[in-house]
C-alpha cells in the first residue's frame, strides 16, 4: 500500500515517546550519489551559471535541510504575527501535494486541493495576509509584487525555500529539530538530509526547534560548536506552546465550542490521536500529560485520508473502553479532515484540533533582529 498505518496504545504517563529515525547505512552508497548531484547543483549557483534573483522588498526564507518535521509553518506564523502589525505581509509556499499548477492566490474558496494544507491553515488563521502558492518562487514573487497597491506586500515570507536557490532571500532562517540536529543525520536515502549539513552556511539564522519549553540547561556555545556555525550566524532556540484550548473541526455543529484540555483530564477521558505529521512526538508527549489512555494512529506527513483509513479509525474508536473519549488532531491535519467527504458523520462531534504557537528563548533579541532587518532593508532601499 502507498501509506503505512501504525496503531498503538500509550499507557505510560511519564515515559517520553520518541520516534527514532534510524540511519540505514546500507543505503549510504546511494546517499553519496545523491550528494554528488546536490553538490553539482549548488556549485552551478555558486559559480553564477544558474541565475539567482534578488527583489525590492524584504524576502525572509524559513526552511530546513531535513525532510519535514522542524516546524516551518508555526515559525512562519510567528513571523506573520510579528510583522503584520506594521507591514503588509505575504506568504509564498510551494503548496505541497496540491492538485493545481502554477501561481494560485488563496481566497475564500481555497481548499487543500487548490493550495495545500499548510497554506490553507495560514490563510484561514490570518485572513488579512496574502497567501499564494507557486513552485517557481521567482515567478510567484513577481506576481505578488504586481498585485494592486492594497494587496502588494511590503514583506514576503518564503515557506520551505532553503533549497530554492533561484531566489536570494534578504534573510535566511534555517530550522533544525533539537531532537535530531542536522549534524547527527545523513543524506537521503540513508538519512533525512536534503543536502549536506555543512550547507547551513547559507543561512543567516539557525533556530533549534522543539526544545523543552522551560529552556533549562541550554548551553549556547556548546550547540554552536556542535553545529560548526560561522561566527556571523545567529543561533536561537524555540519550543512549541500548546494553549490548552481544543477547537472543533466541524464548526457547523452548534453545541461544539472551545474546550480546555484540563476539563478532559478532570473527567478522565480517553484520547485518540490521528497524526499525519512528520514528527508527532511532541504532540504525543503533551497529550500524555492529560490521559492514561492514548490511542495513536500515525500516517505519513501530508497524508490524504481515504475511506479505508476512516473505517479503521471508526472501528478502533468504537472499541475504546472508556465511554468518555475524543479524537484529537493537529491543526495541519484538521485542514485535510474538515473538507474530507469520507469522514464519518457520527464522529464529527468527537473530533478536535490542538493549535500551537512558537515561543523563543531570548525572544526580545529574536524579534529585534527580525524587525531591524526589515526596517534597515526598507531604509537602505529608500536611500538607494
Amino acid at each position: 500500500m502507498y501509506y503505512f498505518l501504525w496503531q498503538m496504545k500509550a499507557n505510560l504517563k511519564n515515559a517520553n515517546f520518541r520516534i527514532n529515525f534510524r540511519i540505514n547505512k546500507a543505503l549510504l552508497p546511494f546517499s553519496w550519489i545523491y550528494g554528488l548531484g546536490v553538490w553539482g547543483r549548488n556549485k552551478l549557483f555558486d559559480w553564477g551559471i544558474l541565475p539567482v534573483e534578488e527583489f525590492s522588498v524584504p524576502v525572509i526564507s524559513v526552511g530546513n535541510i531535513t525532510v519535514g518535521g522542524t516546524g516551518k509553518t508555526p515559525h512562519t506564523e510567528y513571523l506573520i504575527r510579528l510583522l503584520s502589525r506594521k507591514y503588509k505581509v505575504a506568504v509564498l509556499s510551494r503548496g505541497y501535494k496540491r492538485q493545481t499548477e502554477d501561481f494560485v492566490l488563496a481566497d475564500d474558496d481555497a481548499t487543500v486541493d487548490t493550495i495545500g494544507d499548510e497554506p490553507l491553515q495560514i490563510y484561514r488563521k490570518f485572513p488579512d495576509v496574502v497567501v499564494a502558492v507557486d513552485a517557481d518562487r521567482r515567478r510567484g514573487i513577481k506576481k505578488l509584487l504586481n498585485l494592486p497597491d492594497d494587496l502588494k506586500p511590503e514583506v514576503i515570507l518564503l515557506d520551505d525555500s532553503f533549497q530554492h536557490r533561484y531566489v536570494k532571500p534578504s534573510l535566511s532562517i534555517l530550522l533544525t529539530n533539537s531532537l535530531q540536529m542536522i549534524n547527527e543525520d545523513y543524506l537521503l536515502p540513508a538519512g533525512r538530509l536534503r543536502e549536506p549539513a555543512a550547507n547551513h552556511v547559507r543561512a543567516d539564522m539557525i533556530v533549534c526547534t522543539k526544545c523543552d519549553e522551560s529552556f533549562e540547561g541550554i548551553d549556547y556555545q556548546a550547540v554552536r560548536d556542535k553545529l560548526h556555525l560561522h561566527p556571523k550566524q545567529q543561533l536561537f532556540f524555540s519550543a512549541y506552546s500548546y494553549k490548552r484550548g481544543l477547537l472543533p473541526i466541524f464548526t457547523d455543529i452548534e453545541h461544539l465550542k472551545k474546550e480546555s484540555i484540563e476539563r478532559f483530564k478532570k473527567d478522565a477521558y480517553s484520547f485518540m490521536l490521528i497524526s499525519g505529521l512528520a514528527n508527532p512526538e511532541d504532540l504525543i508527549n503533551y497529550l500524555k500529560n492529560y490521559t492514561f489512555n492514548l490511542h495513536i494512529f500515525i500516517y505519513p506527513d501530508h497524508h490524504a485520508f481515504t475511506i479505508e483509513n476512516f473505517i479503521n479509525i471508526k472501528e478502533a474508536f468504537l472499541q475504546m473502553n472508556n465511554y468518555r473519549k475524543i479524537i484529537i488532531v493537529s491543526e495541519k491535519d484538521a485542514m485535510r479532515l474538515a473538507d474530507n467527504p469520507y469522514f464519518p458523520q457520527d464522529l464529527q462531534a468527537c473530533i478536535y484540533y490542538l493549535p500551537i504557537e512558537v515561543v523563543f528563548h531570548n525572544e526580545e533579541l529574536f524579534t529585534q533582529k527580525i524587525e531591524e532587518h526589515v526596517a534597515n532593508f526598507k531604509r537602505n532601499r529608500i536611500m538607494a
